[in-house]
Order: C-alpha cells, then sequence, then structure tokens
C-alpha cells in the first residue's frame, strides 16, 4: 500500500510538471518577490519563463533571485528577460501575463496582453475605473480568454474558514459587518510610495480591495453603495529610503468611508485611511442573529478567527460602561479563537494565479476571476461618487460566489 502511494505521488508530480502553464511578468516591483517565491516552491502548475520591467536592474535582480533558487536545489526554469510587453505578447511561448505594474498601468498592459491573445492576471485592482474595466472585460470575453487577478488572500485559509462557518451557521443569519483599515500612508516604509497618493491610488483602492472581497465572499453579492470621502493632507513628506525627503503630491482622496447594502439584506460599514495614527491596522467584523465573528485581516492569508456566540458570554461587573477603566477593557472577553480549517495559511500570492492555470487546463472557472474582480471594483469606486453625487448609487455589475476551496492532497496543487 505504501509502495502504490509513493508511485502515485510520483506520476501526480511528473503529470502537474506537464501540464504547466507559460507565465510572464510584468513589473519585477516590490510584490514580485513574493510571487517569485511562490511560484518557484510552491505552485506546482505555474512555470515562470520571464520577466520584465522599465527599469532593467529590477528584472535583473528577479532573475538573480531565480537563479539563487535553482543553485539551492529547487527545480525551475531560469527566465528570460524581455525588453518589453510588446516582444513578451509576441512570444508564442506565453500562455499568462502576469500584471503587477502600477495600478494606472494596469489597463494598458492587460490591454496589450489580451489583444495578443495571451490570458491575464493582475495585481488590484483591474484597473483605475469601471470604464477601462469594462472594456477589458468585454475584450477577454471576445477574445474567449481569461482574466483574472488579485487579491487573492481570499482563498486562504482564513477567509475560507469563515465563509464555512457563516454558511454552515455558526452566527446565525448576516446581519451586517464592520471593516476598518487604519493607518498613516505608505510614505513611512514603501520605497517608492508616490504611486499610492496619485491616480489609482488611495486606501479604498489599494487595501479597499482585501476587505471588499472578502465582503463579498462571506455576504455575497453587493447592490448598493453610500460613502464620504476626504483628502486631509494636500503633500506627503517620504520619510522611507531611497526617496526620503521627497514630497509627494497627494492626487487622491485619502480617507474613505461608507455603507454597502447586499442583497441579501445585510449591511456593511467600511472605513479606509492613510490619515491617522492607530496602532493596529485593521478590524474586521461579522454580526449574525446569533453570534459575532472576528475575521482575520483580509490582507493575509491566515488567523487567527474568534467566534462569540450567546452560550459565550461572560458576565461583568454590573456599572456604568463609562465607569470601567482603560486597563481593564477587553474587547474580546469571551470570545473563542477557533482552527483554521483549510490549507494556505502563509503568505500564499500566486494562489489566485494557481487556481486560473488549473481552470485554463481543466475547463472550470476560476475564483479571483473578472467578475469579482469587476463587482468589488465597481464598490471601491462608489464611495468616491457617492459623495460627490450626494446619493445613493446602485450597482449594476452582478457577482455570484464560485465554489469553496478544497483541501488538496498534494500542496501546491489546485482542485
Amino acid at each position: 500500500m505504501l509502495y502504490t502511494k509513493y508511485i502515485t505521488y510520483i506520476l501526480s508530480i511528473f503529470v502537474k510538471e506537464v501540464l504547466k502553464l507559460n507565465v510572464a511578468m510584468v513589473g519585477v516591483g516590490a510584490i514580485s518577490g513574493i510571487y517569485l517565491k511562490n511560484i518557484t516552491e510552491v505552485f506546482k502548475e505555474v512555470k515562470l519563463i520571464g520577466l520584465c520591467d522599465l527599469i532593467p536592474e529590477r528584472a535583473q535582480r528577479g532573475l538573480e533571485f531565480v537563479r539563487e533558487q535553482i543553485a539551492k536545489g529547487i527545480k525551475c526554469e531560469e527566465p528570460k528577460i524581455y525588453k518589453d510587453v510588446d516582444e513578451i505578447v509576441n512570444d508564442p511561448r506565453v500562455d499568462i501575463v502576469l500584471n503587477l505594474t502600477r495600478p494606472y498601468e494596469h489597463y494598458e498592459v492587460t490591454k496589450q496582453a489580451l489583444l495578443n491573445g495571451k490570458h491575464v492576471y493582475s495585481e488590484k485592482p483591474l484597473a483605475v475605473d469601471m470604464e477601462e474595466a469594462s472594456e477589458l472585460y468585454a475584450l477577454a470575453k471576445e477574445k474567449n480568454l481569461v482574466l483574472g487577478g488579485a487579491p487573492d488572500t481570499f482563498l486562504g485559509a482564513g477567509i475560507q474558514t469563515c465563509r464555512w462557518l457563516i454558511d454552515n451557521g455558526a452566527i446565525g443569519d448576516i446581519v451586517g459587518a464592520n471593516c476598518e483599515m487604519i493607518c498613516r500612508g505608505h510614505e513611512m516604509w514603501h520605497p517608492d510610495p508616490e504611486f499610492y497618493y496619485k491616480r489609482g491610488g488611495g486606501p479604498m483602492l489599494d487595501m479597499g480591495p482585501y476587505y471588499v472581497t472578502a465582503l463579498v465572499q462571506l455576504l455575497g453579492e453587493a447592490k448598493a453603495v453610500m460613502g464620504m470621502t476626504k483628502r486631509s493632507f494636500d503633500k506627503r513628506i517620504i520619510t522611507s529610503k531611497p526617496h526620503a525627503g521627497e514630497i509627494i503630491d497627494v492626487d487622491v482622496d485619502t480617507h474613505l468611508t461608507g455603507s454597502i447594502e447586499f442583497t441579501s439584506g445585510a449591511i456593511a460599514q467600511i472605513c479606509t485611511t492613510f490619515d491617522v495614527h492607530y496602532s493596529n491596522q485593521a478590524r474586521f467584523e461579522v454580526y449574525g442573529t446569533e453570534g459575532t465573528l472576528i475575521v482575520p485581516d483580509p490582507n493575509t492569508f491566515g488567523g487567527p478567527i474568534l467566534l462569540y456566540r450567546k452560550e459565550d458570554q461572560v458576565r461583568g461587573p454590573q456599572v456604568d460602561p463609562a465607569l470601567i477603566k482603560a486597563e481593564e477593557i477587553t474587547p474580546y472577553r469571551g470570545y473563542r479563537q477557533l482552527p483554521l480549517m483549510f490549507d494556505y495559511r502563509d503568505n500564499s500570492r500566486t494562489l489566485g494565479l494557481a487556481d486560473m492555470c488549473k481552470a485554463i487546463e481543466t475547463g472550470r472557472s476560476h475564483r479571483a476571476n473578472s467578475d469579482l474582480q469587476m463587482h468589488v471594483l465597481e464598490i471601491l469606486t462608489s464611495f468616491e461618487k457617492s459623495s460627490e453625487q450626494r446619493r445613493q448609487v446602485d450597482l449594476k455589475t452582478k457577482y455570484n460566489r464560485d465554489e469553496p476551496m478544497k483541501n488538496p492532497e498534494l500542496h501546491g496543487v489546485l482542485d
């Protein structure tokens, strides 16, 4: 029996090696590191064959990383450095363009790839507005190509466990949710932060995709948005290297807050800001008729997950809550931490790309798909529209959740 399992395992690896799809990465900036690591080490159905960046040194650094992986005994191909996107999309070996460029560059790179018959997986968001995104969506349909993209954190153990709990009634019928992404901006740590304050940037388009994608996965399709937004600072001073001391002109709103109404009747509040000093960046709570679920930071793949039901209530001192001393306040008193039920708990960026590769191979739908991206983008961009027009914005896009993740027999190979 052990020998049979061993042979099956070896054959499965061989088959997956044959079925790998060839991927060329465009944009080898800060986020590319984890993609390079996971493509070479974790996901068996993705094969990196090329790198391209407007700054050649970045592509070279990516190549050196892969060479180091090969030297360590990791089985992967040394990627080619392409001089530009045109060379990539005209290479018949390339199956998928992995678009890791800056948000305002997503549209042009994705469009060029689609026009030349390449599938595309893009970093979030799909585009910076609905006009660009709708054009890309229609083009992919016209060309019968697969289009998808980040975030893929919702495919990880944390959000998938929360989805299972909600779908199986752990907190009853959903009443609502509250999400907060609170920080003072990226100019204190990011090596090249200017684009976060330009078209396509800001906290809602940068960090909002993680929260809104998770909300849609947990609560289902949204139907309307109301929002208010502001820009607290017109200029930002970079304190991180190598651009420390440089001044950024802020072109986008940096404090956005509002409500999302879901088709189910649930209502969620969300706030994203780059304007506030705060010690705990992420807060994500889902409220049900039978309890409350504390969801992990949706920018991560793992936990922790906390559950509080009526039977967990701990009676505190019977006094006016305003009289309780600050050091005695324990916001999660009585909550139970739950185990993660699914695979992919560590930083597993590339998981969505791997799922898309498997979908192309098998003909099934992929989970981080363009329908999801379109729906999320419409929600994200509707906060500012609502604020400008001083009204509720009804959504036009529709979205049906795909199947939840399945625990794989082999880590790095999707169902």
